[in-house]
């Protein structure tokens, strides 16, 4: 990241003493490292450990050229982050739950309901806490809305989540700015903004909207005697503007920001050197190759998912081939029980028929019998026949009676012809399940995920650049085609953001409102933001400008 380094240290009290030596060590990702400093003119704290907060001096205006490396961007997404949580960098409600959804997608990956259950959230610091307190909702609530937008940032990786908390953060009105109290020659207390566009002017009750701006394209020179400052513009018609600060030691530092923001600002609107040409070329190479091997990773996953869904398919097929088996076997054990009850119940009657048959044959017989013998007197005959014909009617009876029970083993026979033919056809269903059974688990078996992965290997070869006016001519028109692209994202962007603005301003406490927040609506009703906000200074004699 083009800039440097500053570091601050709190300490109460700013008296010269004798220099005064301890020890500092500092811990970083890679390594530690230690060192004795001598402090000249700070009171150093008693306890231990002194903590150190090692913070960018200079912020980029657009964080997706400047930041090159991933680890400079990662270390300036957590102070930007720290600042909007601390309300250094003022930021409204609905663009605050956005910038946190983004924030959870970089530490907790792709959104997953089995994972991220209700709650999981509440331990964290998402949400300024004049946003919390600005609106009559419960954590939550808060938790809820912020799930839903980062449920949609799904495939984002964690640099790019990263990236796009930066693209909306670099577009509040308090971003980069470092506000230092002035007077100007009437006594009257303003506050001076310096940040990577320019200086400002602001009144002391509002840091958003400044009153006056210069630009450091139109800025001829900047100086400071004692502690007056005074800023010369490029054009000699506009009036030179003096303030004074507090102390001398502020016009320093003021006069460092300025001279560094200054160089940055002259350096971005001129071709990149070759150094940062070849950062950049690599940072693309790096890039490409991490979204390859995402892609790869996304394939792996995907097919892992897919033999997964196969072998629960699978299993769930075999489970289902195992039930209409054991269903089978079942009702074939009936279909065996049902046969062997219909072959016994055939059996006895047969036997009835056949003893039927029987008694019939020896009614027969006794009816023949019974004509044969002579009957010599009347009422002997008349007996006589009146026995034969019972005996008629009986043999009738017994005669229907062994047909019936001659038609009715007939048709227990068919039943059992028709209960050994369901027995088969059961044993035959049973052993094409059996067979389809074995060659499911034989597929199953067979099914692995693949071992062998391409490999990529990305070979750095050396790199020469040679701009041609043909070269800037697609480099311009590439730019402007992603402005087109971001200036249609800002769109769909800024619709949520309203959409849940509208959503929360029923819930809003009026009372409870900053002056910030107040500001900030007042802006947005007359549809000013950071970018058309800047006031030029009008041309008019060469007397100071008094504000």
């Amino acid at each position: 990241m083009a800039g440097a380094i500053a570091s601050r240290m709190s300490f109460s009290s700013l008296k010269r003493k004798q220099p005064k030596t301890f020890t500092v060590r500092i811990a970083t990702m890679d390594a530690e490292m230690e060192f004795s400093c001598e402090v000249l003119d700070h009171d150093v704290p008693t306890e231990e450990p002194v903590t150190f907060h090692f913070l960018a001096k200079f912020y980029p205006e657009n964080a997706e050229e400047e930041l090159v490396q991933e680890i400079t961007q990662h270390l300036f997404f957590l102070q930007v982050k720290k600042q909007i949580l601390d309300e250094k960098i003022y930021c409204p409600p609905e663009a605050s739950v956005l910038l946190a959804s983004y924030a959870v997608q970089a530490k907790y990956g792709d959104y997953d309901p089995n994972v991220h259950k209700r709650g999981f959230l509440a331990q964290e610091e998402l949400l300024p806490k004049r946003v919390i307190n600005l609106y009559q909702m419960t954590p939550e609530m808060w938790e809820e809305r912020i799930t839903a937008w980062y449920a949609e940032h799904r495939g984002r990786a964690r640099d790019e989540a990263e990236m796009e908390y930066l693209k909306i953060a670099q577009d509040l009105e308090m971003y980069g700015v470092n506000y230092f109290a002035i007077r100007n020659k009437k006594g009257t207390e303003l506050l001076l903004g310096v940040d990577a566009l320019g200086l400002h002017i602001y009144d002391p009750d509002n840091r958003l909207t400044p009153k006056i701006s210069f630009p450091w394209n139109e800025i001829r020179n900047i100086s400071y005697s004692d502690k007056e400052f005074t800023i010369k513009p490029l054009d000699k018609k506009i009036d030179v503007f003096k303030f004074n600060s507090s102390k001398l030691r502020v016009n320093k530092l003021i006069l460092q920001l300025c001279i560094g923001n200054h160089d940055l600002f002259m350096r971005r609107r001129k071709a990149d050197s070759l150094e940062v040409q070849q950062m950049k070329a690599q940072a693309r190479e790096e890039k490409a190759r991490k979204q390859m091997e995402r892609q790869r990773l996304a394939r792996e996953k995907q097919m892992r998912e897919e033999a997964e869904r196969t072998r629960d398919e699978l299993e769930r097929r075999l489970m289902q081939l195992k039930e209409e088996a054991t269903m089978a076997n079942e009702a074939l054990m009936r279909s065996e029980e049902t046969a062997d009850l219909l072959a016994e119940k055939a059996q006895i009657t047969e036997e009835e028929a056949k003893l039927l048959a029987q008694k019939a044959a020896e009614a027969e017989q006794e009816m023949q019998r019974i004509k044969a013998t002579a009957i010599r007197t009347e009422e002997e005959k008349r007996l006589m026949e009146q026995k034969v014909l019972e005996a008629e009617m009986l043999a009738l009876k017994m005669a229907e009676e062994s047909e019936r029970r001659a038609k009715e083993a007939d048709q227990l026979k068919q039943d059992l012809q028709e209960a050994r033919e369901s027995e088969r056809r059961a044993k035959q269903k049973l052993l094409e399940i059996t067979s389809k059974s074995s060659y499911t688990s034989m597929n199953s078996s067979t099914t692995a995920l693949p071992t062998d992965l391409p490999s990529f290997n990305l070979i750095s070869e050396s790199l020469s650049f040679d701009f041609k006016d043909t070269d800037m001519k697609r480099l311009s028109m590439e730019i402007e085609k992603e402005k087109v692209e971001y200036m249609e994202k800002s769109k769909h962007l800024q619709e949520q953001l309203n959409e849940l603005k509208t959503e929360i301003e029923a819930l809003k406490l009026k009372e409870r409102e900053t002056a910030l927040d107040i500001l900030h609506n007042e802006n947005a009703s007359r549809g000013n933001s950071k970018h058309n906000t800047i006031k030029k200074p009008q041309a008019q004699g060469r007397r100071p400008i008094c504000i």
